[in-house]
């Protein structure tokens, strides 16, 4: 059995269980369906929501629309009126355009901010919005658009969803709606943009539950990525991929070096200008000792969660390789679940 599952809660963490439930019973549900692209339908597919609630017997009605009346639903406004919500006081609100600007002279600026008051109502909302509107993912968006827009709502309110839902739908038909020069490429690339923000949401639910039940958290959804170098480890190649699979998956960089005695001054140089590389790519930089190389590189792997695995290989091999695992074998024998990447490393000219 784990050893986490023996542990119990400290009285901390129970009263920190306690308070989110009661805040958990108070506020109401936030439910996100999120578009990469104009028309993929996230405005159809929240009133189909809607109307299955309703389906089932909860008070649903719709508290902004962006296009012609929903059928079905009642509609107490179709520009937001936050106090005449608060009157009706329904169980669940459709709100289409979280990231919407709210008219001068209103309580709030931002329609988001009237939603977050809904929600502390003890009111469920159920509302849409495009990834263009995530500020912090703006600029990323822009650049592959082209385009600029003046709205926005911070991604830490997305995170705070209960469930958020990606609209998804066939290139072609995402291209004939756009119409602004985007092409399958760039479709391809805010939609994976999607996918990490929702993983993102999915990551903070987990640890908040995890940490809520006092339960030690090892593994993670996002990637964490462990680099081992050596005088020898090509490691200008090995951060450069490293960097961008972090970058690509919302993850961790970790570089290890297993301490060495006698080390010569080149190597010593070469060594210090990897872990240099290292720092300055971002990553957390440990240097480890013991004796047995590769167990300490693993103790330290599962200590950190960690999911993927660089290390370099030589391709040269003495005689005595017949008769023994490899570092590298044992390390990807005794890795587990975690993927093991190899890198060709620099050869030296006594090696043999």
């Amino acid at each position: 059995m784990p050893e986490t599952e023996n542990r119990r809660p400290t009285p901390e963490q129970l009263l920190e269980q306690v308070e989110a439930e009661e805040r958990s019973l108070k506020r109401g549900k936030l439910k996100i369906f999120l578009g990469y692209a104009s028309g993929v339908g996230k405005s159809q597919r929240m009133f189909d929501e809607g109307r299955r609630r309703k389906l089932r017997g909860q008070d649903v009605v719709v508290g902004a629309s962006q296009d012609a009346e929903p059928e079905g639903l009642e509609i107490v406004s179709a520009v937001l009126n936050l106090d005449a919500l608060l009157v009706r006081h329904p169980q669940v609100v459709l709100i289409d355009g979280l990231a919407y600007r709210n008219p001068p002279g209103s309580r709030n600026q931002y329609r988001w901010q009237d939603v977050d008051e809904l929600l502390a109502a003890g009111i469920s909302v159920v509302t849409s919005i495009n990834l263009q509107y995530v500020k912090e993912r703006q600029p990323q968006v822009e650049e592959i658009r082209g385009k600029r827009v003046q709205d926005s709502t911070p991604e830490e309110f997305l995170r705070s969803a209960d469930e958020i839902e990606i609209v998804d739908a066939p290139a072609e038909y995402c291209l004939t709606r756009e119409g602004d020069g985007l092409d399958e490429a760039k479709l391809s690339a805010l939609r994976e943009i999607s996918l990490l923000l929702a993983a993102d949401v999915v990551d903070r639910q987990l640890e908040g539950y995890l940490k809520r039940h006092g339960i030690e958290q090892h593994y993670g959804t996002h990637e964490r990525i462990l680099l081992c170098v050596t005088p020898r480890s090509n490691a200008a190649l090995m951060i450069h991929r490293g960097q961008r699979q972090a970058s690509r998956f919302h993850g961790e960089l970790f570089v290890v070096y297993v301490q060495q005695d006698e080390l010569s001054p080149e190597d010593q140089r070469v060594l210090d200008r990897n872990l240099a590389l290292a720092r300055e790519a971002g990553a957390q930089v440990d240097v480890l000792h013991g004796e047995d190389a590769i167990a300490a590189i693993l103790d330290y792997a599962r200590a950190h969660g960690i999911t993927q695995l660089f290390a370099g290989h030589s391709a040269h091999r003495g005689w005595m390789s017949r008769f023994r695992l490899s570092a590298v074998e044992r390390l990807i024998l005794e890795a587990g679940t975690m993927d093991v990447r190899i890198f060709p490393q620099q050869e030296s000219a006594d090696e043999g």
